[in-house]
């Protein structure tokens, strides 16, 4: 492996260790009731998210699903209509993608409620969501876009580009999240390799 690939390695790896003292016990808690009553009523959950975070919802989804949650992913063929009572899981790093304030502005209306997962929760999607858990990210980019003009500035630009420290950030979360479901739900590996797929494409 290459310097390189390896220092973006520790960077992110590093940061996700930040991020995770930084992210409120009471947000986590409050995200986890709501999950929670949506499985014991069963209703459904509905994941969003766009580009990478879109990935990353899947991925969560993925999860819930083998815990027997009713989930779904906003935007695939099969996904019902969201009604009153459902849960929309939106992720976004800004909280400002048209496409997620769309989707939760939607549901809002129908009577679902809306977590949003978001590094600001002063944005717009913040402020629309019933409950927001900040996953902090990536803050700025470096304005000076020459890498040896910001060399000699001073200016060290992340190794991690975009919004990856988010995007991975949140996937860790998400994954911790599926590890607190678990253990509420008394579920074991075992439960969720039952329900995982067992006709998969080469």
């Amino acid at each position: 492996m290459t310097k390189l690939a390896l220092a973006a390695m520790e960077e992110i790896a590093n940061f996700i260790l930040r991020a995770a003292k930084l992210i409120k016990n009471e947000e986590v808690n409050k995200a986890l009731e709501l999950l929670i009553e949506a499985y014991e009523n069963n209703k459904k959950i509905l994941v969003v998210g766009a580009g990478r975070s879109g990935l990353v919802g899947k991925a969560f989804a993925m999860r819930l699903m083998h815990l027997g949650f009713n989930v779904y992913v906003l935007g695939e063929t099969i996904t019902p209509s969201v009604r009153s009572g459902d849960i929309l899981v939106a992720i976004s790093g800004s909280g400002s993608t048209e496409l997620i304030l769309t989707a939760a502005r939607i549901a809002k209306n129908v009577g679902a409620r809306v977590i949003a997962l978001t590094s600001y929760p002063d944005s717009p999607l913040g402020r629309l969501a019933d409950h927001v858990v900040r996953i902090p990210g990536r803050t700025k980019i470096a304005e000076e876009r020459d890498y040896f003009a910001r060399q000699i500035l001073g200016i060290h630009e992340p190794l991690a580009p975009l919004g990856t420290l988010f995007e991975n950030t949140a996937m860790a979360f998400l994954d911790g999240m599926i590890s607190e479901l678990m253990k509420i739900l008394g579920k074991s590996e075992d439960d969720l390799r039952r329900r995982h797929a067992n006709v998969e494409l080469p």
